[in-house]
């Protein structure tokens, strides 16, 4: 056996010398050192030795073996970088020319918004809301029944919601409160949390409306919460989002799940409160609808309304979008012409 591995020794070292590239190496390589190798085979055959002349033949094979895997590491470290020489020489670029023009891709501003608002109210204490708890396809309990709309409200009608065929009480969600709903269902005061996303009505497309846009609405529930705190955190909502301090104004209003309910106006960006065509000469500017949540739709979630009380805020993307850079028509976010989108 000895000279059989000597023999193979020879051979390996030719061919070794003579391979001219890492192809060629490399098959010499799984000749010689691979599994299905003669080295490998004479290996196996080694229980067929004497006692006395295995470790004599073992010895042997695994000196010849870490010779040849030397040789063939060293000659492949030189083929290596003969190759990456020549790459390098051929592929070399003149570094002090112009480069080509490579446009880039912009975040959408509905998108910049959504997260500019998100981080505003992270940062009063506000989490964004688990993605279980929003989804866009919703049935009318969480959309509508557990935010205490009356069954003849008009909301409920086929002209503002849309309703999924063969599913009467399948629809699309038309307001995020939904989100608010599933949150206190599955979880215990205290709660603070804000949920963007997508939301759908069946309306008329036009410069000022879309039947798909997206809203932020927030939610805060906990012992002792009170309307003073509502207004602290919007005011200063309104503080950080447009730069500086800014007249707001709360109107009483109406809404199902809220009582009391108000709209907040903010001191018109344009004319700075003097009057112009974008506040139709008043003023000011509706950026939300807020107020304190409806002891009934506590109830509604398990809560104990005698015990804790919430306010809750929704707001669109879309126009305070608008408010924040002048734009005056809905659809161009929805257009993705470039010419638009690569101003922001």
């Amino acid at each position: 056996m000895e000279n059989k591995i000597n023999e193979i020794r020879t051979l390996a070292l030719a061919e070794i010398e003579e391979a001219t590239d890492l192809k060629t190496l490399e098959v010499v390589k799984n000749k010689y050192l691979s599994r299905n190798s003669e080295f490998n085979n004479l290996k196996k055959g080694m229980k067929d030795l004497t006692p006395e002349q295995r470790p004599v033949i073992g010895a042997l094979l695994n000196k010849v073996s870490a010779e040849l895997e030397k040789l063939v590491n060293d000659k492949n470290e030189i083929f290596y970088k003969k190759e990456l020489d020549e790459r390098l020489l051929k592929e070399k670029i003149d570094v002090t020319l112009d480069g080509d023009f490579v446009p880039t891709g912009h975040i959408h501003p509905l998108t910049q918004t959504v997260n500019e608002i998100v981080e505003i109210f992270n940062h009063l204490g506000f989490s964004l809301i688990e993605p279980q708890y929003s989804p866009e396809v919703e049935v009318e309990k969480y959309n509508f029944d557990l935010l205490n709309f009356p069954a003849e409200h008009p909301a409920k009608d086929m002209q503002d919601t849309f309703y999924c065929e063969g599913a009467s009480n399948v629809i699309l969600r038309s307001q995020t409160s939904n989100s608010q709903v599933r949150q206190m269902l599955n979880s215990k005061p205290p709660i603070k949390v804000i949920s963007p996303g997508r939301v759908y009505r069946n309306e008329s497309v036009s410069a000022r409306k879309n039947n798909l846009f997206h809203q932020i609405e927030g939610l805060y529930v906990d012992k002792n919460v009170t309307m003073a705190q509502l207004k602290g955190v919007l005011n200063e909502f309104v503080r950080l989002y447009f730069g500086s301090s800014r007249p707001t104004r709360f109107r009483s209003s109406y809404f199902p799940f809220t009582e009391p309910s108000v709209e907040i106006d903010v001191q018109c960006i344009m004319c700075q409160g003097k009057g112009c065509s974008v506040c139709s000469g008043t003023g000011w500017l509706e950026i939300l609808g807020a107020g304190m949540v409806d002891p009934n739709v506590l109830k509604g979630v398990n809560i104990d309304a005698d015990v804790y009380s919430g306010f809750a805020f929704g707001m669109g993307v879309e126009r305070l979008t608008m408010l924040k850079y002048a734009i005056d028509d809905i659809r161009l976010f929805f257009n993705n012409d470039t010419r638009f989108l690569k101003q922001f």
